[in-house]
């Protein structure tokens, strides 16, 4: 049977590529833009199957109206794509109010309203599947993207405590937690802050991660998240790419082994 998908940022990067993978196999795909001309190659392409929506996901008002109008154009939603995001770089210090609330509005908001929006719908129809985009910097962290590690470890939590709040209604969340990837993440959807040469050696640094400096290609996604929409159990979690499996067990690795050593002051703290 043919799935119903709702993406946000369907207009490039991984929201492009997963909407052209779900139409080629003949799926229906409302996908969100802020500019429809981005997509008005698909409504011409996949005019029944493709519903194109302009949206802000910063705009709740707008994210619930967004879902109920793919919902009652194709009568129901498989799964929800919460892709829209970017990525803010400037260290912490550099950081405006106006910089950090902007990212946590579009990468965090935005997938929360959306994720609102679409549980009443999955609900009543007793199945449903929520992607949350994530990334290797939802559970690990870099020297100059702090705010956007904010927004995304903020999204991993409330999806791990949203999977378990909504397994009995057979609704599935999934966490993809890609590595780099050829996207422009970081390069014109990038916003960024005035850098204080303070910081120059560790940006230095911090361009030089041989993790940064091997992309992925994002057209490789589209067989993996058809795998991950198309199983009967799909994982809360699962990397995208070669490299966050290393930097995760090496995370990992490295916080067991402290909370470990000081267990003894942990125990003390708790006074019986």
């Amino acid at each position: 049977m043919s799935k119903t998908w709702f993406i946000t940022g369907a207009s490039k990067g991984f929201g492009r590529e997963w909407t052209e993978a779900a139409l080629e196999r003949g799926d229906n795909v409302a996908g969100t833009a802020r500019n429809l001309e981005t997509v008005q190659d698909l409504a011409d392409k996949y005019a029944e199957a493709f519903l194109p929506i302009r949206l802000d996901v910063t705009d709740r008002e707008a994210d619930f109206a967004a879902v109920r109008k793919a919902a009652e154009h194709f009568g129901r939603l498989d799964v929800v794509v919460n892709n829209a995001g970017y990525g803010h770089f400037g260290m912490i210090e550099e950081l405006t109010e106006e910089q950090v609330r902007a990212q946590l509005e579009t990468n965090l908001f935005g997938a929360l309203w959306i994720t609102q929006a679409a549980l009443p719908i999955m609900r009543r129809q007793g199945s449903g599947h929520i992607i949350q985009v994530s990334s290797i910097g939802g559970i690990s962290a870099f020297p100059t993207v702090g705010a956007y590690h904010a927004s995304k470890w903020a999204l991993e939590g409330f999806s791990q405590s949203l999977a378990q709040e909504v397994a009995g209604f057979n609704i599935k969340v999934t966490l993809v937690e890609p590595g780099g990837f050829s996207t422009d993440w970081s390069g014109p959807s990038a916003t960024r802050s005035e850098q204080m040469d303070v910081y120059a050696e560790v940006r230095e640094a911090a361009a030089s991660r041989p993790s940064a400096n091997n992309p992925g290609n994002p057209a490789a996604t589209r067989g993996a998240i058809l795998k991950v929409v198309d199983a009967e159990n799909p994982p809360l979690r699962i990397f995208f790419g070669k490299a966050p499996l290393d930097i995760a067990t090496k995370d990992y690795e490295s916080r067991l082994a402290t909370w470990n050593e000081w267990q003894p002051v942990s125990i003390e703290a708790h006074g019986n």
